[in-house]
C-alpha cells in the first residue's frame, strides 16, 4: 500500500458548510477511497487564518535570520510551517469559492506566507523558478454566477499563475458555476462538478 498525503485547503467563509467545502470534502472521499494508505491534513484559512501581509510582516521575510527579533521570528515560524505542510503533501485539493471575482481575503494571506524566495521559489538570470514541484492540484471552484472561459474570470488566471509561479504547474480546476441563478441551475451546476470529481478522484 502506497501511503500519501493529501493537503485539503478550504477557503470558504462558510467553512464546512460552504459549497466549495463540500465538494473539497466529496473529491477527497472519493480520492481516499480509491487510493488506500491517503492521508488528509486540513487546511481551514477562513476558520484559522493567517494574518494579512502588512509592513511588518513582509520586513520579517525580507530581514536575514541573525538580525530577526523574536515578533518577526514568529512570523517566519508561521510561515515555515505552512511551507513544510505544503512540501510534505503529496496532493493538493483547494476548495474555492468566488467573492466579488476574486479569491478570498484569506486564501490571498496564506499564498503570501507561502510565497518567499529561496523557499516556494527562487529567481534566476532565466527568472523565477518554483521549488514545489511533483505535485497534483485539483481546485474546486464556485461560483454564484457563470464565469468560466470569461473575461471576468480572472480568479483561475491569478491562482494558476501563482501555483505555476511556486512550481505547482499540474493542475486541473473543477468548476460548480451559477449556484446563484435558481435552483435549476444551481443543481446543474453542482451535478456537473460531481461529475467531474468521480472522474478525477479514481
Amino acid at each position: 500500500m502506497t501511503t500519501r498525503t493529501l493537503l485539503q485547503i478550504n477557503a470558504s467563509l462558510f467553512a464546512g458548510n460552504g459549497q466549495s467545502s463540500q465538494l473539497a470534502e466529496r473529491f477527497v472521499a472519493d480520492y481516499v477511497a480509491a487510493h488506500p494508505g491517503t492521508v488528509r491534513v486540513l487546511r481551514d484559512v477562513a476558520s484559522d487564518p493567517i494574518p494579512h501581509l502588512d509592513g511588518a510582516r513582509f520586513s520579517a521575510f525580507l530581514t536575514p535570520a541573525a538580525s530577526r527579533d523574536a515578533a518577526q521570528n514568529a512570523v517566519i515560524a508561521q510561515s515555515d510551517a505552512l511551507i513544510a505542510e505544503l512540501k510534505s503533501a503529496d496532493v493538493i485539493v483547494l476548495g474555492l469559492p468566488m467573492y466579488n471575482f476574486g479569491v478570498p481575503s484569506q486564501l490571498k494571506s496564506y499564498f503570501d506566507h507561502i510565497a518567499r524566495a529561496g523557499e516556494t521559489f527562487r529567481y534566476t538570470a532565466n527568472g523565477p523558478v518554483g521549488l514545489v514541484t511533483g505535485k497534483k492540484v485539483y481546485v474546486l471552484a464556485t461560483r454564484g454566477g457563470l464565469y468560466e472561459g470569461t473575461a471576468l474570470d480572472s480568479q483561475t488566471t491569478y491562482v494558476r499563475d501563482f501555483l505555476r509561479f511556486i512550481g505547482l504547474d499540474d493542475v486541473e480546476f473543477v468548476y460548480a458555476e451559477g449556484l446563484a441563478i435558481g435552483a435549476e441551475q444551481k443543481e446543474a451546476g453542482l451535478a456537473k462538478a460531481r461529475d467531474a470529481i468521480t472522474r478525477l478522484a479514481a
